[in-house]
């Protein structure tokens, strides 16, 4: 049997593939709220590139009091970078939407196209990430994150109560899955 060529499709997954086979359990009402999502997902991440070219290109938005706005131009106020990725290992690393050092301060912000309330858990990752790659102790610097979701801005002013834990648990937590690679491997 010669099967149909389908090669402008490698790569991808249908919403109702194989390999996310829950929707049969769906009914209708709940396949609808799962498109829902996936659709403020793929909104989400066009968002996160439209903002990440404005950044880079120093093209302000309107002043007002929208989330995209505000993240925008407080990112170009600051002259951040955008989409930075942090590393600490090929088992612990991450993207932050807009980061800046300078002047033993840093600062991160997130953007939040959603209504899932976010947390800033995720931003002391980025810090801890942050120190552990550029090798910073948490007590030599100040550090400003903010979370940009539904119109608002959340900050938060970590302390090295916050981010050396987290720094100590990513080494840990490193070394248990290289010992764990390695005995697999």
């Amino acid at each position: 049997m010669i099967f149909n060529n389908h090669s402008t499709l490698e790569g991808r997954h249908a919403f109702l593939g194989a390999s996310k086979y829950h929707w049969i359990n769906y009914d209708e009402s709940k396949l609808a709220d799962s498109y829902s999502k996936f659709l403020a997902t793929q909104r989400g991440t066009i968002l996160h590139d439209f903002a990440c070219q404005c950044i880079r290109l120093g093209q302000k938005l309107p002043k007002c009091k929208k989330t995209l706005n505000m993240y925008v131009n407080d990112a170009i106020g600051f002259r951040m970078i955008p989409e930075q990725i942090l590393f600490y290992s090929d088992n612990c690393f991450g993207t932050a939407d807009a980061i800046l050092f300078r002047n033993s301060k840093l600062r991160i912000h997130d953007l939040k196209t959603g209504i899932v309330p976010a947390h800033m858990e995720q931003l002391e990752i980025y810090a801890a990430l942050f120190c552990l790659e550029y090798k910073v102790k948490p007590s030599d610097i100040e550090m400003e994150l903010r979370l940009y979701q539904n119109n608002e801005i959340l900050y938060h002013t970590p302390t090295v109560e916050d981010i050396a834990p987290i720094m100590d648990k990513i080494i840990t937590f490193d070394k248990i899955i290289r010992k764990i690679k390695e005995q697999k491997g």
